[in-house]
C-alpha cells in the first residue's frame, strides 16, 4: 500500500510549501527555479496540482518575471505542462518517460560502476564509506528526504570517479522524472533498508576492484524502481498519466 512520503510540507497549503530561496544559490531567478523544483521533485507539490504563481510571488517575496522563466525552465524539463486559459500545473507521471529515463541512467550507471571499479582510489572509497554510515543512521531514523539526499550524493560521487566532469549533469537531466516517481516508493515498508543493502553490494564490488560485479550491482539497485512503480500507478491513478494523454 502507498503511503504518503513523510514531509512537514504536506501539512502546509500553498507556496508555504516552497523553501526559503536562501536556501539556494545563484540569481534570483536561478532560486526561484530551484525552490519550485524542490517542491515538484519531494512531491510537496502533487502531480496534477495547480501552480498559483501569485502565491509563489508572495510567498518568495518576487516580482511575476522570475517566477514566469522559472515555470517555463520546469516545462522545458517535463515538470509543469502550461495549459492555454486553463492554468499551469504540476505534470503527471509518465511512466513513458520514466522507463526512458531509467534506461538512460541505467547505461550510463553501469557504463561508470565498471570503469570506477578498475580504478577507484582510497580516498574515494573511504568517501563512500562514509556516505554509508551516515545512510545507516538516516535508516535507523526513518529519514527520508535525508536518505534520499545521500542516495544522490553517492551515485554522483560514482559518476563523478570517471573523471567525466559532465557526467553527474547528463544522468540528473534524464533522472529528473525518475527522481520524483522514487518518492513514491521510498514509504513502502521495507524500501529504505533494502535500497541500503543495494548500496552495499556497490561499494563491496568497488572494494574488490571487480567491474563485472560492480555493475551487475548497479544494474540490480537501479531496476528495482519499476518494479515497485508499476503497481503503484495501478494503485494511484490520480498521480501518473492514462493511456493516450500526453
Amino acid at each position: 500500500m502507498l503511503q504518503e512520503p513523510k514531509s512537514g510540507s504536506q501539512e502546509l497549503n500553498g507556496a508555504s510549501r516552497l523553501l526559503p530561496l536562501d536556501r539556494f544559490k545563484g540569481t534570483l531567478g536561478n532560486r526561484v527555479y530551484q525552490s519550485l523544483q524542490h517542491a515538484i521533485l519531494t512531491l510537496a507539490y502533487r502531480p496534477g496540482e495547480i501552480i498559483r504563481k501569485p502565491e509563489i510571488c508572495d510567498f518568495l517575496g518576487v516580482s511575476r518575471s522570475p517566477v514566469a522563466d522559472a515555470v517555463a525552465r520546469l516545462a522545458t524539463d517535463g515538470l509543469v505542462d502550461i495549459v492555454p486559459q486553463a492554468g499551469t500545473f504540476v505534470a503527471r507521471l509518465s511512466m513513458t518517460d520514466i522507463r526512458e529515463g531509467s534506461f538512460i541512467r541505467e547505461a550510463i550507471e553501469m557504463a561508470a560502476a565498471e570503469l570506477v571499479a578498475t580504478q577507484i582510489t582510497d580516498d574515494q572509497l573511504r568517501e563512500l564509506r562514509r556516505n554509508l554510515l551516515m545512510q545507516e543512521a538516516l535508516v535507523s531514523d526513518d529519514d527520508q528526504q535525508g536518505f534520499m539526499q545521500l542516495d544522490g550524493q553517492m551515485h554522483d560521487m560514482i559518476l563523478s570517479y570517471t573523471g567525466f566532469p559532465r557526467l553527474p549533469h547528463v544522468s540528473q537531466t534524464a533522472w529528473l522524472n525518475v527522481h520524483r516517481a522514487r518518492q513514491l516508493i521510498l514509504p513502502v515498508e521495507g524500501r529504505l533498508q533494502a535500497t541500503l543493502e543495494e548500496h552495499r553490494a556497490i561499494l563491496t564490488a568497488f572494494e574488490a576492484h571487480d567491474p563485472q560485479a560492480a555493475r551487475r550491482a548497479v544494474q540490480h539497485h537501479l531496476r528495482q524502481l519499476l518494479t515497485y512503480l508499476q503497481p503503484l500507478e495501478r494503485e494511484r491513478p490520480d498521480l501518473f498519466l492514462t493511456q493516450g494523454q500526453s
